[in-house]
């Protein structure tokens, strides 16, 4: 019986050791190399991870299974070797997911396995050999044509989606990836936690590369001591959480524990944690807006007042219930004051109210509903207009009315290039 007991409990204890490696592991900030990084058909970068999966740039890893079942009936997934999205809309294919393990690829639409998959990869891509690297989609003209791009140790191969035809190249600037993907246009190469971005055509690498993964597509309360904080906040690819500009033109932008702050006068810009400007806050705010010289600054159910100068000011008595401040609910997707105006705008998925700041008590009225977007990440209104900010991207409108009343998208903006000057 204690032969039994002694046996137990050692295996006991190696589950818990593994199971506690295995999730210590699963955290990116701690510097994680990725199996394969692919975008799904919403735009959300998917990256593998052993059996394990993060979804977009931010949150806790969940097991592949629960999103792609068939990898585990099919094959015992230890790992994704590459994954890419097809999205060439002339093909058969278009928007399916592909991801390699081992000889065979798996082809999913809209996360459910298509018919007689999994295959040989011969027989869907012939010419590419077994136990890929990395994969990343490339679509005309950033390629001669339509093609995929398989990474194989030192050894690179042009797939035509068209003609099946490969062409064999030469990558000698470029590391070996580990994972590859296309975001915005761009093209990334994964080696370890560090990336590099390169030319799909020539594999060229420019600039100062390879960066830190963690300082551009993660959000992480640290980040690597040689990291640049001011190019970090204004190049990163993780979405704002909240964006404004005070009376004086500065402009304030709010992502996870870090915000960016651009000067109104002279454009300089400098980054700094929440913690240090707005102790009480620590991190992660859901919106912003700016009125008479305060910064209103929303989180989870409370709202928190500082008086913009230098350093930022928390008046007593907050922060405050929103509901009690604003006459609204929280939380709260995203908040503006359009300048000299006296009205709240306040964004709650696809609704929008307006709280009129001089009034006593405060009411949330007016609600109206948004037809442009499910939801929207941050916004903000100056003298050019409303910037409304999804993802990556913003959208510029004349006046809110129109914001809220359109029915057709304008031309969508980058964040990082055209708000904070970020060429790369």
């Amino acid at each position: 019986m204690k032969l039994l007991t002694h046996i137990l409990f050692l295996a006991l204890a190696v589950v818990l050791a593994h199971f506690n490696t295995n999730n210590s592991v699963l955290d990116r900030c701690q510097g994680l190399e990725m199996d394969a990084v692919a975008v799904n058909e919403e735009y959300i970068p998917y990256f593998f991870k052993g059996d394990h999966l993060f979804k977009g740039f931010h949150g806790k890893a969940e097991l592949s299974n629960e999103s792609f079942a068939e990898l585990d009936d099919h094959h015992h997934l230890g790992h994704v070797d590459a994954a890419f999205r097809m999205h060439y809309e002339n093909s058969s294919d278009h928007d399916h997911m592909f991801f390699f393990l081992d000889n065979k690829v798996f082809s999913y639409y809209k996360h459910k396995l298509e018919d007689g998959f999994p295959k040989d990869i011969s027989e869907v891509f012939p010419g590419i050999p077994d136990h890929l690297d990395a994969a990343v989609e490339c679509p005309k003209p950033e390629c001669d044509e339509d093609s995929v791009i398989f990474f194989k140790g030192d050894d690179i191969y042009h797939f035509n989606v068209q003609t099946k035809a490969v062409d064999e190249r030469e990558f000698k600037s470029m590391p070996n990836c580990t994972s590859a993907f296309r975001f915005m246009e761009h093209y990334y190469c994964f080696h370890g936690h560090m990336f590099s971005k390169f030319d799909p055509k020539t594999g060229e690498v420019h600039g100062k590369y390879p960066k830190e993964a963690r300082d551009y597509f993660m959000r992480c309360s640290k980040f690597s001591e040689e990291s640049d904080h001011v190019e970090r906040e204004r190049c990163s690819r993780v979405h704002l959480d909240a964006i404004t500009s005070d009376n004086a033109g500065n402009m304030y932008a709010f992502r996870g524990h870090h915000f960016l702050r651009r000067d109104g006068d002279n454009d300089t810009m400098t980054a700094d944690t929440i913690e240090n400007a707005f102790k009480e806050l620590h991190s992660e705010v859901d919106a912003v807006f700016t009125y008479q010289d305060h910064l209103y600054m929303i989180k989870d159910d409370h709202l928190f007042l500082y008086k913009v100068g230098e350093p930022h000011t928390h008046l007593d008595g907050y922060p405050k219930p929103v509901k009690e401040e604003l006459g609204i609910e929280g939380p709260i997707d995203a908040a503006f004051v359009c300048e000299d105006h006296h009205i709240a705008y306040i964004i709650k998925g696809k609704n929008i109210y307006d709280v009129e700041l001089k009034a006593s008590p405060r009411v949330a009225g007016n609600e109206r509903t948004i037809h442009l977007f499910e939801n929207v990440d941050a916004a903000m209104c100056n003298r050019e207009g409303v910037k409304v900010i999804k993802g990556n991207h913003f959208y510029h409108f004349m006046s809110t009315m129109e914001f809220v009343a359109g029915r057709s998208l304008p031309e969508q903006h980058r964040v990082s290039l055209e708000l904070f000057g970020c060429d790369h």
